[in-house]
């Protein structure tokens, strides 16, 4: 069969946008550090770009879309790419080479553990993260892929999620929140960001890249694709410009880091419904997206959690904010392939929304938890007083993101 070229150019550039997320993830998360604990962080999503790769080759994505058990998890008949050929296609509906989509689920499975490593900053030793980045992708993201995108029961049952607001953002989120559970408080305080302009670059980085990651998982070219852009761009806009005015009324100033806060809680709450809503409901779910997300930092805050670069706040309660509007706002007329919501005369569907969304939160916190109690019995998860007063950069990897 012969590729169409344009569709395959398309996912080839989106499949590079998705990439660039996660360097982008690293310097807005390494801005928000301190400067002992800039380059401790940062390794943490690079090196989720080597070893998740590594275990997407070796049985990640088989495990993801090859066959079925049980409707929870693929199967080993792709381990190692085994019987993949070049000149394999997708989708008959696309006629994309199949590595394209390989490749493109790829960056996925690499940039969402790293959203995790926010929630523990500085606390973490480098074993135990890279043994919880293994099982949590074995056990947790990797199920929740082939129940939703890869042929499970979720998705035969009817939930949707366009772009991963339960593969990616809840299921993180919620993982994140287990993390500061666990790990509990930083013992030594930091002053704040060290750099908001490194976090203005991961921010730009991320807002870029996500054009990839919502656009591209149309899989082609087409109206929906064009929807999903424009919905991106829209949502993370209204949601910047919502937290900036909620930052000025609450704390008397126009906070730069808001905005960019902001507009990511808007890019995470999108993901799930951008290709199924209308761009008058964008709008919406960007305003929401601002001031719920807003608020759920606000009430982190009060409750003293230390979820250090607010995972929970931005990509948990937005990623499952996103999945209930999907729910209420979905609409066949700008997507067949999808659903209509509650508003549009389809109560059940924002159930089954609701109900995947709550269970999967549940799962992804309760095995995080045990995940990392169980690592602690093979390598103590938390670093020493003694290393955390020095900063991770010097103590855990014997280099220094800045020497003057």
């Amino acid at each position: 069969m012969t590729f169409d070229t344009g569709n395959t150019g398309f996912m080839l550039v989106a499949t590079s946008l998705v990439m660039l997320m996660t360097p982008g993830l690293a310097f807005f998360y390494g801005g928000l550090v301190g400067r002992k604990n800039v380059l401790a962080i940062m390794i943490q999503s690079f090196v989720s770009m080597g070893w998740t790769s590594v275990l997407w080759f070796i049985c990640g994505y088989s495990l993801c879309f090859s066959g079925d058990v049980g409707g929870v998890i693929g199967n080993l008949d792709l381990a190692f790419m085994h019987g993949v050929t070049p000149d394999q296609v997708f989708s008959p509906t696309n006629n994309i080479p199949l590595f394209v989509f390989i490749a493109y689920q790829m960056m996925f499975a690499i940039i969402t553990p790293a959203l995790i490593t926010g929630a523990f900053a500085n606390r973490v030793r480098f074993v135990p993260y890279m043994l919880f980045l293994t099982v949590w992708l074995l056990f947790v993201y990797f199920p929740m892929v082939h129940m939703i995108w890869g042929g499970g029961m979720l998705q035969k049952w009817g939930v949707l999620d366009f772009a991963g607001g339960i593969v990616v953002h809840a299921i993180a989120g919620m993982a994140a929140l287990a993390s500061v559970f666990y790990v509990g408080k930083r013992r030594v305080a930091e002053k704040g960001p060290h750099s908001i302009p490194l976090v203005a670059l991961g921010t730009g980085l991320l807002w870029f890249g996500w054009y990839g990651f919502n656009a591209g998982s149309e899989l082609r070219v087409d109206g929906v694709t064009a929807l999903a852009f424009l919905n991106t761009d829209t949502a993370a806009s209204f949601a910047a410009i919502t937290w900036l005015i909620m930052a000025w009324i609450f704390e008397r100033k126009p906070k730069f880091l808001g905005l960019l806060t902001g507009s990511i809680a808007g890019l995470a709450t999108i993901t799930p419904a951008a290709g199924y809503v209308t761009v008058q409901m964008s709008v919406v779910i960007g305003i929401v997206a601002g001031i719920v997300c807003y608020g759920a930092i606000t009430l982190k805050n009060k409750l003293e959690w230390d979820d250090a670069l607010d995972v929970w706040g931005v990509h948990g309660v937005g990623g499952t904010l996103g999945i209930l509007m999907l729910g209420l706002f979905a609409t066949t007329a700008v997507n067949e392939a999808g659903a209509n919501g509650l508003f549009h005369g389809n109560p059940g569907f924002f159930v089954k929304q609701l109900v995947a969304a709550v269970g999967a939160s549940v799962y992804a916190f309760l095995f995080s938890y045990l995940a990392l109690a169980g690592i602690n019995k093979i390598a103590p998860v938390r670093v020493t007083e003694a290393d955390e007063t020095q900063g991770l950069d010097t103590s855990l990897h014997g280099e220094e993101a800045y020497t003057a």
